[in-house]
């Protein structure tokens, strides 16, 4: 058998083990869920707590808790855009350079009033030299926050930046306090059950004295659950939940393994990152020729079909579009190859290099452990020994030449991509990123951008290969869920009458 049919063959062999097991247990009933009691969502990671997302990442259930009890200034509604949160409104001034917010009326959990001076102490605490919380490198323009007023907060910023509120809406950056956890809403924890936790809406805080309060209905609350994807699906194919969330490329094997109804399975329209880092450059990867060769081994369309048809096209260059980039997505020169001809450049690039470098090609690729990698793993592993490279498959934190980036964009910004994909890139990329960091002006950063771009499109320090896999299952009570390009399912927004 060639090489790379034994690595396919193996990978799938590893997927029907660890998968199979899970079709005994399986008794799903085909129909429809009711719509009574509360709505349980699975979430696809640890038991539900509260992070310092200072200190370490926060996993989907953890972020999910966060936003439906510690909302932040602003938060993301159904479709992935930007709705008022603690904040009623805000105005941006100065050219991007000022953010003014204006709070609503709110409470924390303990009935106390949630002032702009308690915002500005926990959105410092995200940017300060001491926090490793994920969005700040993304915030190095801020420069100081300041409470005006009890209810007005003005953000202002060394460097103009009019594209921060999709950050101000994420998780990372809700406003919570330690003693008792929680926030504003706009959900409250009722009860804890082991894994689990019952979220019911908040009363408003802005009510009349004489407004007479309606106690929430059981539909309204949701019982929120975190577990392992394989007892997520297991749960909502015996009809115990109404949302699986926080699904990715891992654990989308499971899906056609205990066939979920296609009604059900849905994908997110994901901006972002899916391929591969280069993290040692050396030996082969020592040349733009040779990371060029791993470029056009990856056959695209084969690896997405082999997933899923609806999961999106190919990708062949680093930005989705131009963004806030003062050129369009730059091109590297072997995407303008037919795929027979990169198969072939691939081939003699490898020979080439064998020529001069006697002994076989090997090198290390780091893939997640689990089914979805192991599928990732014999897809990519064949092509790779198919140009004449021996592939090693190393786990995600090993020391590794090839490094999975599975990354969904938390906002719209030319310079996340390329920051993020730049693992280890030339010294001429890494230059233009820090010089977009700092320019003082919106044209120049967009110039500095273009010019990052287009050198890391020459270096080719990243492999595009399509957009991330996010999927959930959903049931058809939750008519308000949608599919949008931040992968993010609010838990107040999945119900019409959800708060």
């Amino acid at each position: 058998m060639a090489p790379r049919r034994r690595l396919w063959h193996k990978a799938q062999m590893i997927v029907r083990r660890r998968i199979a097991p899970l079709l005994v247990l399986l008794l799903a009933s085909c129909s429809p869920r009711p719509d009574k009691g509360p709505v349980v969502v699975s979430a696809v990671g640890g038991r539900p707590s509260y992070p310092n997302v200072n200190k370490r990442p926060a996993d989907t259930v953890q972020r999910l808790l966060l936003d439906a009890t510690a909302q932040g200034l602003v938060r993301f509604d159904a479709a992935g855009q930007v709705e008022p949160a603690l904040a009623e409104r805000w105005i941006v001034i100065d050219q991007g350079r000022t953010y003014i917010f204006r709070l609503r009326e709110a409470e924390w959990s303990n009935g106390g009033k949630v002032t702009a001076a308690d915002v500005a102490i926990v959105l410092k605490r995200a940017i300060a030299p001491q926090s490793h919380n994920p969005l700040k490198p993304f915030l190095t323009a801020v420069d100081d926050i300041v409470a005006m007023t009890d209810q007005v907060i003005e953000i202002r910023l060394n460097r103009p930046r009019p594209d921060l509120l999709k950050l101000f809406a994420q998780p990372e950056l809700a406003i919570r306090r330690e003693n008792p956890p929680g926030g504003s809403g706009p959900f409250r924890v009722a009860s804890t059950d082991g894994d689990a936790v019952m979220l019911r809406p908040a009363f408003d805080p802005a009510r009349s004295a004489d407004d007479e309060v309606a106690e929430p209905s059981p539909e309204q609350n949701v019982r929120l659950i975190g577990e392992s994807a394989a007892r997520a699906v297991l749960r909502f194919m015996h009809r115990d939940s109404d949302l699986v969330s926080g699904g990715s490329i891992s654990d989308w094997p499971l899906l056609p393994m205990v066939k979920a109804a296609p009604i059900n399975i849905r994908l997110d329209p994901t901006a972002g990152l899916f391929g591969l880092a280069v993290v040692s450059r050396e030996g082969f990867l020592a040349t733009p020729a040779g990371r060029a060769a791993i470029a056009e081994a990856i056959d695209r369309p084969a690896l997405i079909a082999a997933f899923d048809p609806d999961w999106g096209q190919p990708v062949e260059r680093l930005l989705p579009d131009k963004l806030d980039s003062a050129a369009a997505p730059a091109v590297s020169a072997w995407a303008s190859l037919t795929p027979g001809a990169r198969l072939a450049d691939a081939q003699q690039q490898v020979a080439s290099y064998q020529a001069a470098n006697p002994g076989g090609i090997s090198l290390r690729v780091a893939l997640p452990e689990t089914a979805g990698g192991n599928m990732l793993w014999g897809l990519i592993g064949a092509r790779l020994a198919t140009i004449g490279i021996r592939p090693v498959r190393v786990a995600m934190a090993a020391d590794t030449d090839l490094r999975l980036v599975d990354e969904v964009a938390p906002y719209d910004s030319a310079r996340w991509y390329l920051a993020t994909a730049c693992v280890a890139c030339s010294d001429a990329a890494q230059a233009a990123l820090i010089a977009a960091r700092d320019a003082p002006s919106m044209a120049e950063r967009a110039t500095q951008i273009a010019a990052a771009d287009a050198a890391m499109a020459a270096d080719i320090a990243f492999i595009p290969i399509a957009t991330p896999l996010r999927w959930s299952l959903v049931s058809m009570r939750l008519q308000q869920w949608q599919g949008n390009p931040r992968g993010w399912h609010p838990l107040n927004r999945l119900r019409n009458d959800t708060n």
